[in-house]
């Protein structure tokens, strides 16, 4: 038995823990549990905010399972055990000369972790990390290894846990490349005048929005020519920029305003003003990603790419009319409509709103405020961030949603991968 707790604090659970070296070894776990009548739950790095890794059963962890498995640097195809973590792949990946598409701005996460719950970056030609999945293999229930093919994919790859454990990941990858950064201060009503624009007018662009102003903080990644120098951030502007205010002075202003939150909009002003721009250029996952030591909670939401605007004004308005003071700034990104069948971008270009709270202050009023102006454009919820939606609220947002719940009874009929959460959003 072992005491766990994900990354925020939000879950925590007393756990058998069971940790394979092999993909036999899973096979054996997983098959004995399931004879014995007992739940099996795989478990990444634990980011996801909500109890989606829980179990009252058995928690599979993989730090014995990691690594690439075979590389193909000239079809570009990767296959990878699924406990590897994202940062160390990305590694590896460079001195193959090969890179990943998109990613997030996380990469903590294990590889299976990320696809399983739609991880994804931003970019308006661009899909999540689940997009870039050529085949894995599962294990089901019975401990058989199923192949997923080019026809399964839809349906298995943001797969929530409740399919199976994946064993292997292939993923396309592409030749390694690296990315010219601008990252500035703006006006909030300047952004959204030229949205469009900025947003196709870039290969990944996003922005923060300090609620309490209008001011933004814009990032533009674009593609640079293979044979660019690369110019990465000085070692003293990222210790001052990513390391000492984005975290040490950002953690000590939050303890100060959660005694004293009539002091949050004067912050936010002052951290908006102090922004100063930064150009850079760099191996393209050390522009994705960035450190985040401030715990914090979070719900995201995507939303018709063309609704955007709106949602933000009515969360503005919201913050206006109530007495909720915001410390963190929300991030807005964006992505192209993709074919997989439980992936918040299912069959439309998506805009991500996503909203935080300081994990010693209470989220829930926030939470409830912006999900409600989610819904109201049938927004979807990130499935390892905070919400109250449940089977019934998600079927309307989601076509091929009886489709997953079916093929999840096909291979998992007696719920050995099962566990509250997933009882809520996908029914039981």
């Amino acid at each position: 038995m072992a005491t766990w707790r994900n990354w925020s604090g939000t879950v925590v659970a007393d756990v058998d823990v069971a940790m394979p070296s092999t993909v036999g070894e899973l096979q054996e776990i997983v098959a004995h549990n399931s004879r014995t009548g007992r739940r099996v739950k795989p478990i990444g790095a634990g980011h996801s905010f909500t109890p989606i890794g829980a179990t009252d059963g058995v928690q599979l962890r993989f730090d014995r399972m990691q690594g690439i498995v075979r590389a193909d640097r000239e079809s570009g195809l990767v296959t990878v055990l699924g406990g590897t973590r994202l940062h160390e792949l990305n590694d590896a990946l460079w001195q193959l000369d090969l890179g990943l598409t998109n990613l997030g701005d996380i990469d903590v996460q294990t590889v299976a972790g990320a696809i399983s719950t739609g991880t994804h970056g931003t970019g308006a030609r661009l899909g999540g990390l689940a997009t870039q999945v050529h085949g894995m293999q599962l294990v089901c229930a019975d401990g058989s290894l199923l192949d997923v093919d080019t026809e399964s994919r839809p349906a298995a790859v943001i797969g929530l846990g409740a399919l199976g454990v994946i064993a292997t990941v292939t993923l396309q990858c592409v030749p390694r490349f690296a990315l010219a950064a601008a990252e500035g201060p703006a006006d909030l009503d300047d952004v959204l005048a030229d949205l469009d624009a900025n947003i196709d007018g870039n290969d990944h662009f996003e922005f923060y929005w300090f609620p309490h102003t209008r001011r933004v903080l814009t990032k533009r990644n674009n593609r640079v020519l293979p044979q660019t120098e690369l110019r990465p951030v000085g070692r003293l502007r990222q210790w001052v920029d990513d390391d000492f205010l984005s975290n040490t002075v950002f953690e000590a202003v939050n303890r100060v305003t959660t005694r004293r939150p009539t002091l949050i909009p004067r912050a936010n002003a002052v951290a908006a003003r102090a922004l100063t721009a930064r150009d850079y250029i760099d191996r393209s996952y050390q522009v994705f990603a960035s450190p985040r030591r401030v715990v914090f909670r979070e719900m995201e939401y995507a939303v018709p790419r063309e609704n955007v605007a709106h949602v933000l004004a009515e969360v503005d308005s919201w913050l206006r009319r109530s007495d909720e003071r915001i410390g963190f700034p929300v991030e807005v990104r964006f992505a192209a409509a993709d074919d997989l069948w439980l992936s918040t971008a299912y069959g439309r270009e998506s805009g991500y709103i996503a909203v935080h709270q300081y994990h010693r202050r209470d989220h829930s009023r926030y939470f409830r405020a912006v999900e409600e102006i989610a819904i109201s454009v049938e927004g979807r919820p990130h499935w390892g961030k905070l919400h109250e939606r449940d089977a019934d609220s998600l079927r309307s947002v989601y076509p091929r949603f009886d489709d997953f719940v079916a093929f999840r009874d096909r291979l998992d009929p007696n719920r050995v991968f099962g566990n509250a959460y997933l009882e809520q959003i996908l029914g039981s």
